[in-house]
């Protein structure tokens, strides 16, 4: 089973650390050991398979889970968000590389090397087009890596019809990503209220999305927007600096 990073107040990317087992209610603390023997002498019912770690009571206000694990569920069930928010829908894209892209009809046309930037808009862009005139807005980060992956060169030659259509696209370099502590999994987040987590087969395919509104996931899903937003390049500056190393 995956890990999912929540949260950690250590500064300097060391411990302590939360991090969720996924599909399960099981979280996994990093921290220092426990070595005073004082302590280990009056601790109760200890199996031999057992450690203890010491952690900030603050990591756990901020980052430990209020509620139990969500069920992962389909991603259709989270299609009426996308119509019903009521100001922002922010998505956060951290993958190399996604299933649906490379079943997708375009898939083929890019590699062939046609313009996909253009095409007629589909169901997805009219909706990003109605929902922008009420003056709702669709926003993405996405990871990139040096050099970008077949994937990634895909969606950015894909990105100026879902600009075009209302979307804000920008990109962040995977290391400064890292640098910066962002979470590696990829999520959307309606309105700061209701986070919706994907699920992932090792293939890219989209297994589906575990939906919560748990205030310390969704203020933990904040605090990544706000520090991605910061750091991220806009489309269209990004693309120019990949066009003057090619």
């Amino acid at each position: 089973m995956a890990l999912r990073f929540l949260g950690t107040t250590s500064e300097d990317g060391d411990c302590p650390t939360l991090y969720e087992v996924d599909g399960t209610d099981d979280i996994l603390v990093q921290g220092e050991r426990e070595t005073d023997p004082e302590h280990l002498a009056r601790l109760r019912d200890v199996k031999p398979s057992e450690t203890f770690v010491r952690v900030p009571r603050s990591l756990l206000a901020r980052y430990a889970p209020r509620s139990e694990a969500p069920e992962l569920q389909p991603f259709s069930s989270i299609s009426h968000l996308f119509r019903e928010f009521r100001h922002t829908a922010w998505r956060l894209e951290t993958r190399r590389g996604y299933a649906s892209d490379r079943n997708g009809p375009k898939w083929q046309r890019f590699l062939d090397g046609d313009d996909i930037a253009h095409d007629p808009d589909n169901a997805w862009r009219e909706n990003v087009r109605f929902q922008s005139a009420q003056g709702k807005r669709f926003e993405r980060v996405r990871l990139v890596d040096d050099p970008l992956t077949e994937g990634q060169r895909f969606l950015l030659a894909s990105a100026p019809g879902n600009i075009g259509a209302g979307e804000d696209i920008r990109n962040l370099p995977r290391a400064e990503a890292e640098r910066i502590r962002l979470p590696d999994c990829d999520f959307w987040l309606f309105d700061s209220k209701i986070l919706a987590r994907f699920a992932f087969d090792d293939q890219d395919t989209t297994l589906g999305v575990y939906v919560t509104e748990d205030p310390a996931e969704v203020l933990a899903a904040c605090q990544a927007r706000d520090a991605a937003w910061h750091h991220a390049v806009p489309t269209e500056e990004f693309a120019e600096r990949v066009r003057s190393t090619m």
